[in-house]
This record gives C-alpha cells, sequence and structure tokens, in this order.
C-alpha cells in the first residue's frame, strides 16, 4: 500500500486525521500548504489524498485540477457545507466530499470505500488460520466462509491493521459505531468481542487490557 497524503493548512486538523487513519492502520503523510504538497505530488505516489478547500494561495480545487490526470483518487474534507459546496466539489472531480467537524468512524469508512472503488490500498490480512480479503470483504478461515455482521468484521478489521497494539474501549466504539461510548453502550462493544472470540474461536487471541481496551496479539502474523 502507498501512503496517503492529507493536505490541511490547520496543524491540528492534519494530526488528528493523521491518528485517526494510523489507528486504523493506514500509513499517512501530511503538509499544511498546497504549493508543498504540489511539490510532494510531483516527487512521490499515493493510493489517496484527502484535501481541505480553503487553503491559503495554492487551494484545494487548484491541487486537484493538478492532481486528476494522474488518476490519484481524491477526498475533499472541509467546512464548505452547503448542497452547493458539496454539488461543486463532487463536480470538480473529488470522489468524495466529508464535512467538518467529522465522526471518525465516517472518516475511516469513507476513505475505504473509496480506496475499494479505485482499487487501490486493498490488502488480504492473515492470522493464524483466518484470512481476511478487504477487496472482497470476505472472511475465511480454514478456506470455509466465517459469516460475520457488518460491524463484527469491522472490528475485526480493525483489530487486524492495529495488531500488537492496545485499542482503547471508546476508540473502538468510535470508530465503529460512530458514537461516544457511554456506560451503557460499554455492552454492545463487549458482546461484539465475545461473538467475534467465538465465532473465530479466537479465545486466547483477542486480549483484554483491564479498564483500556483489547489487543489482537501479534505472533505468527504476517
Amino acid at each position: 500500500m502507498k501512503p496517503i497524503l492529507i493536505v490541511d493548512d490547520e496543524p491540528s486538523i492534519t494530526a488528528l486525521i493523521r491518528r485517526v487513519l494510523t489507528t486504523a492502520g493506514y500509513t499517512c503523510q501530511t503538509v499544511n500548504d498546497g504549493a508543498a504538497a504540489a511539490d510532494l505530488l510531483e516527487q512521490n505516489q499515493y493510493d489517496l489524498v484527502l484535501l481541505d478547500i480553503m487553503m491559503p494561495g495554492v487551494d484545494g480545487y487548484d491541487l486537484l485540477r493538478y492532481i486528476r490526470p494522474t488518476g490519484t483518487p481524491c477526498i475533499f474534507i472541509t467546512a464548505k457545507a452547503t448542497v452547493a459546496d458539496r454539488v461543486q466539489g463532487l463536480h470538480s472531480g473529488a470522489d468524495d466530499y466529508i464535512i467538518k467537524p467529522f465522526a471518525p468512524a465516517e472518516l475511516v469508512a469513507r476513505v475505504e470505500c473509496v480506496l475499494r472503488r479505485a482499487g487501490r490500498g486493498m490488502a488480504v490480512f492473515t492470522a493464524w488460520d483466518v484470512t481476511v480479503d478487504t477487496a472482497a470483504c470476505t472472511v475465511t478461515q480454514n478456506g470455509a466462509a466465517v459469516p460475520l455482521t457488518p460491524k463484527e468484521y469491522e472490528l475485526l478489521l480493525l483489530l487486524l491493521r492495529s495488531r500488537g497494539n492496545v485499542l482503547y474501549r471508546d476508540y473502538l466504539y468510535d470508530t465503529i459505531w460512530g458514537e461516544q461510548l457511554l456506560n451503557d453502550n460499554t455492552r454492545t462493544l463487549d458482546s461484539h468481542i465475545r461473538r467475534l472470540r467465538k465465532k473465530l474461536n479466537w479465545g486466547d487471541k483477542i486480549r483484554t487490557v483491564q479498564r483500556t481496551g483489547y489487543c489482537l496479539e501479534k505472533e505468527d502474523f504476517r
């Protein structure tokens, strides 16, 4: 997989997007200036570019006109929220349009959708006897299909992408369900983890980190 380029003149926004996507298993590069982004695009290849529109000097529309001939997919991430803004952004050639502020789950889902449509960033994850093909959205164990619900599939993919790292409970819930984790819905996350362990027979492989979250063990992973 090639990295994702994040272009926004607000460092706090690029840092947030990078944190969300890095935790989801993507490699990211950030830049806070449109002209500098053009230089990077001249020198490197990317699977996806995330663009702010309103930047001084070289703005998002300027960069998109430069990127389109390369065939690299682009997503606008912007505070311009009117219907006319969204229509203009999509008609200009953007593959998707995300309005700030955004939920981490929405960002990850839209990035995966654009990459899947473009045939980029697709990966096959193998852990023990389980294989996840992200292009086909299939899960098999010893060659047999494993029936997972959409949320179980997203949870498994997030654990695989972050394998060996402890994922906080509130991050898992926010990313998968797009909501803040509250006492009333902790059971939802825990029940999905239990079902995932049972369906995959991974009782000893998805580790509970007390008062923190969950971690998929890293041994024998490729």
